[in-house]
C-alpha cells in the first residue's frame, strides 16, 4: 500500500509541477476542462483497444496515460477550489461500498444477475435522491457526450427501469426488420430521383437504435462487438493486400471478383 501511496504523489506531484504558472509547462497550464475532455476520451479508447488486442505491456501504458488524465482534471479542479485527487477518491471509495452491501454489509446476493439488479436499484434510489426537485424525466442525467451506441443502451435501460421495453427478443428481431423495410422504401425513393436524404439518414438511425436494442438483449455490448468487427476485417483487408503484391498485383487494379476469391481465400486459412 505504501509503494501505491508513494507512486500517486510523486504523479500528483509532477501534475502540480507542469501546471505551474511560472516554472511549468506553457502547453498543460494553458488547458482547461474542455480542451483536455477529447485526450481522456482518446485514452479510454486507447485502453480498450489494449484489451482487444490482449497486449499486457500496451495495456499498462495506457492505463497509467488513463490515470493521468484523471489527475490531470482533479489539479484544474483543485486550483479553481472546487475538489482535489483525494476527494475524488473518496468519492468513488464511498460509492463502491455503497453499491456493494454483499460485500461491505449484510446483503446476500448469491449470482452475477442478483447483484445486477441491486445496483442498478441502487443506482436509481441515488438519481431519485440527487437534484429530485429538478428531475423532471427519468432520462435526465443521461451523458451527451457518450458514443452513440453506448448512450443508446443506456437510454434503453433507463426506459427498461419503468417497463418500457420489448419482453423478448424476437419482437426486437421484428421491429429491426420493420425498420430494415422502412429504410428500403426510403432507397427505393432515391431511384425515383426523390430528394429523401434526410429521411434515410433518419430512417437508418432508427434501425441503429433497434440494433442497440438487440444488442442489449443479447447482452453483448455494440461497441465491443464492432471493435472487434473492425480489427477482424482490418486484418483480413491487408492480408488480401499482401496476396495481391505477391501476384504484383494492386488492389485498384483488380476487379471486384478478383478481390473477393481473395477474400474467401484468406478466411478458409483462418
Amino acid at each position: 500500500m505504501s509503494k501505491i501511496k508513494t507512486s500517486m504523489e510523486k504523479l500528483i506531484t509532477i501534475m502540480q509541477q507542469l501546471r505551474d504558472p511560472k516554472k511549468g509547462c506553457s502547453w498543460d497550464i494553458e488547458q482547461n476542462f474542455s480542451t483536455i475532455a477529447p485526450y481522456t476520451i482518446e485514452e479510454a479508447y486507447e485502453v480498450a483497444d489494449a484489451i482487444e488486442k490482449g497486449d499486457m505491456n500496451h495495456l499498462k501504458d495506457e492505463l497509467g496515460d488513463l490515470l493521468f488524465q484523471v489527475v490531470f482534471h482533479a489539479q484544474m479542479a483543485d486550483e479553481m477550489g472546487h475538489f482535489c485527487f483525494s476527494d475524488v477518491v473518496e468519492n468513488i471509495c464511498d460509492k463502491m461500498i455503497r453499491r456493494h452491501p454483499h460485500v461491505f454489509g449484510d446483503a446476500d446476493y448469491r449470482t452475477a444477475e442478483e447483484q445486477t439488479k441491486a445496483w442498478d436499484i441502487q443506482k436509481a434510489e441515488e438519481r431519485k435522491e440527487k437534484d429530485q426537485d429538478q428531475q423532471n424525466s427519468i432520462l435526465d442525467g443521461m451523458t451527451s457526450g457518450l458514443p452513440a451506441l453506448t448512450r443508446a443502451i443506456k437510454l434503453q435501460n433507463r426506459a427498461a427501469e419503468v417497463g418500457f421495453d420489448w419482453p423478448d427478443t424476437a419482437q426486437v428481431l421484428d421491429k429491426l426488420n420493420e425498420e430494415m423495410a422502412e429504410l428500403s422504401d426510403e432507397l427505393v425513393k432515391i431511384r425515383d430521383n426523390d430528394n429523401n436524404s434526410a429521411r434515410i439518414t433518419e430512417e437508418f438511425g432508427d434501425m441503429m437504435f433497434v440494433y442497440a436494442n438487440l444488442a442489449r438483449h443479447l447482452k453483448i455490448d455494440p461497441e465491443t462487438a464492432l471493435r472487434s468487427a473492425n480489427y477482424k476485417f482490418e486484418k483480413r483487408f491487408r492480408k488480401v493486400e499482401n496476396l495481391a503484391k505477391k501476384q504484383d498485383k494492386s488492389l485498384d487494379s483488380m476487379s471486384l471478383s478478383e478481390m473477393d476469391e481473395l477474400w474467401d481465400y484468406v478466411k478458409t486459412q483462418e
